[in-house]
């Protein structure tokens, strides 16, 4: 792959993945919109891995809090922050590992690629976000994550899978209908990715892992840099901009992009 195309691939996943507007859609939108080739998923894994890493770091306390409750959970003990949190994202990760495995398994994956359902799906779910960020309550914290709630959202981000929807748009959609406020729910929402990252990069790590060489090698690690950085800076931004402003502006992008989608889809 030329330079180019590495940093193009890397800035849109660094910049969306976090931001409610798909990353995946964006992703499969690139070689259909510009000719280019398909990036492949070695580099697909690559760039995950750097924004994996850039959410790991901007919620490191969290992070650490939640990995030191690993080995109480594992030993059954529920008696510390940590643990509870650890417990809550590994419920909320059971849907997306169910329905993903029964997308794999028929192929279905496959067919969900097409530019008008990726259309259809920035549009109904921009819709959703509006409607749930500006009927949802702001009372409840992160700090009161229960197991029920982990997994009406881990159902949310199943539902997630579908390109064009987003999985942080989905989430953070399921955290605010539940009642948690804008920043809460944008943190619960970038915590469950951890997870679901992180397995989905090994389970493609290990189909592609056959065919890599160096010149792959090179190409993935400057991916991985390049969107770790720019999902830092997403991320931070976002973060930043909940405090004064809600998920309009997204909805409005993704509302737009939607209608040009289906427009070209169907012209």
């Amino acid at each position: 792959m030329s330079l180019f195309h590495l940093v193009l691939v890397a800035i849109i996943q660094g910049l969306t993945e976090f931001l409610p507007v798909s990353s995946s859609g964006h992703l499969i939108l690139l070689p259909k919109l510009t000719g280019l080739q398909d990036q492949g998923q070695a580099i697909d894994i690559a760039v995950h891995v750097g924004t994996l890493f850039a959410v790991i770091l901007y919620f490191w306390t969290d992070v650490k809090i939640a990995a030191a409750g690993v080995p109480r959970l594992i030993k059954g003990k529920v008696d510390t922050q940590g643990a509870w949190l650890a417990m809550c994202l590994g419920v909320a990760t059971i849907p997306v590992i169910f329905f993903g495995g029964i997308l794999k398994l028929t192929g279905a994956d496959e067919l969900l690629r097409s530019t008008a359902l990726i259309g259809w799906t920035m549009l109904i779910f921009g819709l959703v976000l509006y409607w749930t960020d500006q009927k949802g309550g702001v009372d409840r914290s992160s700090a009161q994550w229960s197991i029920k709630d982990a997994f009406v959202m881990g159902v949310w981000q199943a539902i997630a899978l579908i390109p064009g929807t987003s999985r942080s748009g989905a989430t953070i959609s399921g955290a605010r209908a539940l009642g948690y406020a804008r920043e809460d729910a944008a943190k619960l929402s970038m915590l469950m990715s951890i997870p679901t990252i992180l397995i989905s990069g090994l389970f493609l790590g290990a189909e592609v892992m056959s065919s890599a060489d160096a010149q792959l090698a090179r190409d993935g690690l400057i991916a991985a840099a390049l969107s770790f950085i720019a999902a830092l800076l997403a991320l931070t931004l976002m973060m930043r901009l909940l405090k004064s402003v809600s998920f309009t502006p997204y909805v409005i992008y993704r509302i737009i992009l939607g209608v040009v989608l289906l427009g070209y889809a169907y012209s």
